[in-house]
């Protein structure tokens, strides 16, 4: 079983975002995963997507 990520979370929400530690504890996880969207970098396409735009927009 994966273990939720929240010292990671803690981190970026204070370094990243600059939170105070309460802040982030009265956060709930949607708002925190909304604010962390504009500050992490974008998730890699998957194959499926990566594959499309190669066949839409290859050589």
């Amino acid at each position: 079983m994966t273990r939720f990520p929240f010292q990671q979370l803690y981190v970026l929400a204070v370094l990243r975002l600059g939170l105070a530690p309460s802040e982030f504890w009265r956060m709930t996880p949607r708002e925190l995963f909304l604010l962390l969207e504009h500050v992490l970098p974008p998730a890699p396409p998957d194959r499926k997507t990566l594959e499309d735009l190669i066949r839409r927009f290859g050589d």
